[in-house]
Order: structure tokens, then sequence, then C-alpha cells
């Protein structure tokens, strides 16, 4: 299952990964909550369609994405609140977290950590077989992540034993600027 988090709209995709990189849609949706609203109701309401996903769905695993500082702080708080209750759902039921940045996503979707918003939401359709892009899009980056997460490249090959596709080398050197840029930032602090 993956998370797109947020306080406003928070992404949620269930796919089915078997052998190979076969994905097929169970189900994809969206937590809003009204600005207006107190944080806490707001966080609860995450929580509580997260917890009422993972109760129904049962995934093995659950996939969150990686926040990272933007301009605005306030919605960078309110980002990582609603990732740190999808992660304490997940930890309540002994689930699998991973967590993976935009970048990593990106790349093992579609090729590339660069991509835009409609070019991940498009490979999503397309790997599940959707004749569009999940809407909205929170909903597609949940789905990218859950895809992320079933393809992660293992030490030398893909989850499957065979050599690295050309997306899952590009996750494996995503993942691995990123893993470099955070431990600079740790030695910088």
């Amino acid at each position: 299952m993956g998370v797109d988090p947020g306080l406003t709209r928070c992404g949620l995709g269930v796919i089915d990964a078997s052998t190979g990189r076969r994905v097929k849609l169970v189900e994809f949706g969206l937590v809003a909550t009204p600005q207006d609203d107190p944080l806490d109701q707001r966080l609860l309401a995450v929580a509580e369609a997260v917890g009422e996903w993972l109760d129904r769905l049962e995934p093995q695993v659950l996939a969150v994405e990686r926040v990272f500082a933007q301009r605005n702080a306030f919605t960078v708080a309110g980002t990582m609140q609603a990732s740190g209750v999808a992660i304490v759902e997940a930890a309540r039921r002994g689930l699998e977290v991973a967590v993976h940045t935009p970048t990593e996503v990106k790349a093992a979707v579609t090729g590339s950590g660069q991509a835009a918003k409609e070019q991940v939401g498009a490979m999503v359709a397309r790997l599940l077989g959707l004749e569009s892009a999940p809407r909205p899009p929170d909903a597609a980056d949940a789905l990218a992540l859950a895809i992320c997460h079933a393809w992660r490249p293992t030490s030398l090959g893909s989850a499957t034993g065979r050599a690295a596709t050309e997306a899952q080398q590009a996750w494996a050197a995503a993942a691995k600027a990123a893993k470099r840029r955070s431990r600079q930032g740790w030695a910088a602090a």
C-alpha cells in the first residue's frame, strides 16, 4: 500500500504485485480534510482512513513518500504529520514500513527521477492497465509509491533475481544519491 502523505489531501493506493514486474490495481482513493478543521481532527481523520484501509485490504507493506523541505514550512509540517500517523497505523499492525523519496518513485515508475507529475500518472495508468491516470493525482502518486516499493532492486538485480531493468537501475541510482545527500546533510548539521 502506498501513501502520498498530505494533511489536506492524502493519497492512498493498493496494488497486488506478482513475481516479475506485473502489478494489478486493488484500490485507490483520497483522504481529504478541511483546512479550517482543528489539526488534531485532521490527523485523526487521516489515521482512521489509513487504519481502515490497512484492516480491510491487509497489505504486506506500507510505502510512504519521504518528505523533503519545501518553501512552505507549514505545508511541510502538515505533510510530515500525516506521514507520521500513517506510519504509526502500520506499526500498530506490525507491518513493514518503507520510505521512498519522490526521485526514487519517479525513477522506478518512469525511468527518470525528474519526470513530471503527469508522466508519473500516465505510467501508473499504463502499468496498471487503466484507460487514464488515476484521479486525483495524489492517488496516482500513492500507487506509484506502491509500485516503486514492489519493484525495488535488491543488491545486484531486481526483486525477481533477474538483471535490473533500466528503470530499476535509475531507481537504484536515485536511492544512492538520496542517501548520499542525506549523509552530507547530517554531517553538516
